[in-house]
């Protein structure tokens, strides 16, 4: 397996295009394909943005010829006219590609309780679709075009030893937490699966990824990750879902970079676990711990939230068992040995603490589970950012 250039385009079959003006941003992206499969995970907030319904509703009667996305609006809490303008969405694109409203999946991100600029919209869709392109910038224009906080694109492309690809785009920088976050994820493949079979890879994948990462605790109204495959090359399933895994994990940990005014990347892997679900529990509560977040901003050596953090997660914990060690993936420092502190090793941590990414390592000594959680700091400029988001 290789990682590759070219995001989305990088896949057999498909072609894309976006424009970004301000706030407002769309995003298109077709599909030729031989054997057409596409399946989708959703946000769990019970309030639920217009265009999911739209989106879900289309993949129970089929599959998704095309995506049309648009940025600075999220079309959420907004009534029965909120469907009607996401349907609207829909209608406009699938006018244009000759086929139905019900082959097209729609997506927004932006403000909650705003209507839809459809005048925008419309009067933008030919330049998109003008636009449309196979190749390695088309992906990189429709990865921009659904970007709000963000302050970076997010792509990324792999290459199976069978030469099946695997392409993703992404937005996501706040108001991220297990469940997924307010986050887009439109990702692409020339393998031939069924919509079966890349359901069950995709809610793996996603299980590993996306659910891992937490910016702030906050699960949005509009996430969304769809993949599709068109079909062009046979692959096994496991092959693929390594694959799929690679993809979705490199596009969690750009979002998690990406959090609203981060500065660092914090990275919480927990072993030693009784159960999966358990070191799930512990790997997240300490990536979504503020007194973490700001120690790790600050660079202030108390390790001791961390510890903390774990002990209130809902896993089982013996705290004569903890192992504890921090390090910048070049060095590292053991801060407790099973239960017991290592003392001088404070200087040690801080020079790590220096570090743009933050590994975290808590052995519970209980088992044999393992998880890996991703997040990063809690800094002034998150307060201001979402201390001023409409205005």
């Amino acid at each position: 397996m290789k990682v590759i250039d070219g995001g989305i385009c990088s896949v057999k079959g498909v072609k894309a295009n976006g424009i970004k003006q301000g706030k407002n941003g769309l995003a298109i992206i077709t599909i030729d394909a031989k054997n057409l499969a596409t399946a989708g995970v959703f946000t769990r907030n019970k309030v639920i943005a217009a265009p999911l319904t739209i989106t879900q509703e289309a993949l129970l009667k089929g599959d998704l010829k095309a995506v049309i996305a648009n940025s600075g609006c999220a079309n959420a809490f907004t009534g029965e006219k909120g469907l009607v303008d996401a349907l609207w969405m829909a209608q406009i694109l699938a006018k244009t590609l000759n086929c139905e409203p019900d082959e097209i999946g729609v997506a927004s991100t932006g403000i909650i309780g705003r209507y839809l600029d459809k005048e925008w919209i419309g009067g933008h869709l030919d330049e998109v679709l003008n636009g449309l392109s196979r190749n390695k910038e088309a992906s990189k224009a429709c990865a921009r075009a659904i970007m709000t906080t963000d302050t970076f694109m997010k792509e990324a492309a792999v290459e199976l030893e069978n030469c099946v690809r695997i392409g993703g785009i992404a937005k996501g920088s706040g108001m991220i937490a297990p469940n997924m976050g307010t986050m887009l994820v439109f990702l692409y493949t020339d393998a031939h699966l069924s919509k079966k079979k890349l359901s069950r890879c995709l809610k793996k994948a996603v299980d590993k990824s996306f659910n891992m990462v937490v910016v702030d605790g906050d699960t949005s109204t509009n996430d969304m990750a769809l993949i599709t495959a068109t079909g062009y090359r046979e692959c096994k399933e496991d092959r693929f879902q390594k694959g799929l895994e690679l993809v979705c994990t490199s596009l969690a940990k750009m979002i998690a970079r990406d959090g609203e005014g981060a500065t660092k990347l914090i990275e919480a892997r927990v072993t030693g676990a009784k159960s999966r679900e358990d070191a799930r529990l512990a790997a997240k509560a300490i990536v979504r711990s503020p007194l973490v977040k700001t120690a790790i901003f600050g660079k202030d050596p108390n390790w001791g939230r961390v510890v903390a953090a774990a002990g209130y997660s809902g896993a089982e914990v013996e705290q004569d068992k903890i192992s504890l060690k921090f390090s910048d993936n070049k060095n590292e420092v053991v801060l407790v040995d099973c239960g017991r502190i290592v003392e001088g090793k404070l200087e040690a941590l801080k020079s790590i603490m220096e570090s743009k990414e933050i590994v975290i390592e808590v052995a519970l000594g209980l088992g044999d589970c393992e998880a890996t959680a991703w997040g990063c700091d809690l800094t002034y400029d998150y307060v201001k950012i979402n201390a001023m988001y409409t205005t």
